[in-house]
Formats: structure tokens, sequence, C-alpha cells
């Protein structure tokens, strides 16, 4: 039975975007061989909203407790935001720049988590 989720990004300078992570994001990760750095990650949940127009679509968003305390200490290790902060209903969110990948989802939950 499933035990896990393996995401991948595919990042135009994979080392920057290991390199944010690592030391940025201060994920844990192990060497999987050649410097191809595999990240843990927090909890994870998934869910399937209905889309028409883009069926397939995936989107990653990483998940905080407090979106603006966040963005402030994000900010101060010089991580850049493409979009303000802004309520959906469902949680508040914005993007942040990773550097050598694009834009990633950020977002303080409104709604029930599962873990």
């Amino acid at each position: 039975m499933v035990n896990a989720v393996h995401t991948l990004l595919y990042a135009r300078d994979a080392e920057k975007a290991r390199a944010f992570l690592r030391d940025i994001l201060d994920l844990p990760c192990v060497d999987a061989g050649r410097g191809w750095l595999i990240f843990a990650l927090p909890p994870a949940e998934i869910a399937v909203h209905p889309d028409e127009e883009a069926p397939g679509r995936c989107e990653l968003y990483l998940m905080c407790d407090d979106v603006h305390k966040t963005v402030a200490e994000l900010r101060a290790k010089g991580v850049e935001f493409t979009s303000p902060v802004a309520d959906r209903g469902w949680g508040l969110v914005t993007m942040l720049a990773v550097p050598g990948f694009g834009a990633m989802g950020l977002y303080q939950p409104k709604h029930p988590v599962p873990r």
C-alpha cells in the first residue's frame, strides 16, 4: 500500500534550487549519490479539485501556521515573494521565488488539516 509521496521539481538550475531547500528552508536531506540530494518533507496532504480546462495539473504549496510570520522570516533570509499574501477563503496564500526553479506556493490553511 502507499506509504509516502515522492515529489519532483524540475529546475533550470538544480544546484541553486537544492541549496535553497537545504540552506534557506532547512529541509533535512540525504545524498543519494554524486550530490543528488533528496529532501525530507513535513507531513503532507493531497486534495483533488475539479478542473475542466486543465485536468492532470498539479500544484505544490508549502504550508505554515502563520503566513505573515513565515514571510517575514524568509524575507530576512533574502527570499523574494512574487505576490502579496491573499485571502482565498480556504487559506492565506502567497508565492515565493525558489532560485533556479521558479515560483512555489506558501499558504496558511483556514480549513481543518488531516494531521
